[in-house]
């Protein structure tokens, strides 16, 4: 067995497993190991059970050896947010009011990676409903930091080496702020392309689901697997189908860079970062780089965000809120806000949220993507809270997004780069993205050091 196994990133590893250089058992056996290792100190588990997993590793063995057509994740381990349903294991979504609940099937997202043969690996530790009570888990390069909130034991787990990937979600940025926090990618897709059937609900039109990988090449193994295929979904199919749309807008890749309108809350160490990210990235000749401004309308995209999770929560968690004593003051105070809204404040701040996003597309009538920060700098220490950033403009357009773990802060933890593309433009996202990873930049590092293994 090959016992680096568990660094392989899921590209790597399938090309050995299909050239039977490597087995799903081994692979398993030496993440198994990397969990038996790492999660006493890490805690981004919330269930694991090693002869599950092990077992479905042998099952896929034995289909492979049987030399029967093998799916694209052929029997690479996948974490999973513990929001999503799934039929062999708990999901408790954060909450000791849903301990030990048992659904009895599997998420549609779920169901896609078992179609493509992957290795259900357990469930990764969420915030308490996928909001912004931290649950146990630890940041890898520095434990008196955090990790992020919502779908920091998936960010974990894939930084860690315990799994190459990880399903996440996110409302606001709980994809993009663990991924730059923890130093992996980080892929919130256009919303409505990955199906949230059998899975928690808190935000009907915020809520996306995405992934967290350790290449650029596994965010497009993951997101073929996970999104939806196929004419019987015509607004994505026609979209995604179009090679325009799909491609760069001419010979160069047209950037901006943007400055949010939360831009005087980063720290001045990662402002200087970005730019000289872009303009590092301008001296090549395959990208055009433009620093461009948000129109006025994006200054209200917080407030905007704000009512619309808060009326949402306020209306799914009703139940819950009569619990006081179990759910935390986070959520409560969410929940409180949302009741003193009314069906028309909501309604306004739908109607607004369309405004915005026509804005952003507009926008990107002249550039392929956006730069930005993913975050307002490194992980901050626990306790501090987070800056504001602009993760949950980009969750409110419906836009992919990408953090590129590519940089480092003043202490030396990861700080991400975030890429953004017009709705459904995805896979050229994904095509910007694989473009700017194999660029070598001298302030770059092309792999983060692996500072979580001791």
């Amino acid at each position: 067995m090959d016992t680096n196994a568990s660094f392989l990133t899921a590209t790597e590893a399938i090309c050995k497993i299909k050239a039977k250089q490597l087995s799903s058992v081994e692979l398993m056996s030496a993440c198994i190991k990397q969990i038996e290792s790492q999660e006493p100190r890490l805690k981004a588990w919330t269930y694991f059970d090693k002869k599950l997993v092990s077992s479905q590793a042998h099952a896929f063995d034995e289909k492979h050896a049987r030399g029967e057509a093998v799916g694209g994740l052929a029997g690479i381990p996948i974490g999973i947010k513990d929001i999503f349903n799934t039929v062999d294991m708990p999901t408790q979504m954060g909450s000791p009011i849903w301990k030990g609940f048992t659904p009895g099937n599997d998420a549609r997202a779920v169901f896609y990676l078992r179609c493509a043969d992957a290795v259900i690996a357990g469930k990764t530790v969420t915030a308490e409903f996928a909001v912004h009570a931290p649950g146990p888990t630890i940041n890898p390069h520095d434990s008196s930091r955090i990790p992020g909130t919502s779908s920091s034991g998936s960010a974990v787990a894939v930084a860690s080496n315990m799994v190459p990937c990880a399903l996440g979600t996110q409302t606001a940025g709980s994809i993009i702020r663990p991924a730059s926090y923890c130093g992996v990618y980080g892929f919130k897709p256009s919303f409505g392309l990955i199906p949230r059937t059998g899975m928690l609900k808190t935000t009907d039109s915020l809520d996306t689901v995405g992934f967290f990988t350790r290449s650029a090449d596994d965010l497009e193994l993951l997101f073929e697997a996970l999104r939806v295929h196929g004419e019987d979904y015509p607004v994505s199919h026609r979209a995604l189908s179009n090679v325009e749309l799909q491609n760069k807008n001419g010979p160069q890749w047209k950037v901006a860079v943007i400055k949010s309108p939360v831009w005087q809350f980063a720290e001045k160490y990662a402002q200087e970062a970005l730019f000289d990210f872009a303009e590092a990235l301008s001296k090549e000749k395959d990208f055009e780089i433009c620093e461009e401004e948000l129109a006025g309308i994006f200054s209200g995209a917080h407030d905007v965000h704000a009512r619309i999770y808060d009326k949402t929560l306020s209306y799914y968690f009703k139940n819950e809120f009569q619990q006081h004593a179990l759910i935390s003051k986070e959520i409560k105070e969410m929940i409180e806000h949302g009741n003193t809204l009314t069906l028309d404040d909501y309604k306004a701040a739908l109607s607004r949220q369309v405004e915005i996003a026509a804005a952003l597309s507009d926008l990107f009538e002249r550039f392929d993507v956006i730069l930005t920060l993913s975050t307002a700098g490194e992980a901050p220490a626990i306790g501090l809270g987070e800056k504001p950033d602009s993760c949950l403009i980009w969750t409110l357009c419906g836009v992919p997004a990408i953090n590129l773990p590519l940089l480092r802060g003043s202490h030396g933890l990861p700080l991400g780069i975030q890429i953004v593309a017009r709705r459904y433009s995805d896979i050229k996202l994904l095509r910007f993205a694989k473009a700017v990873c194999k660029m070598k930049f001298n302030f770059i590092n092309e792999k983060m050091e692996n500072s979580v293994n001791g």
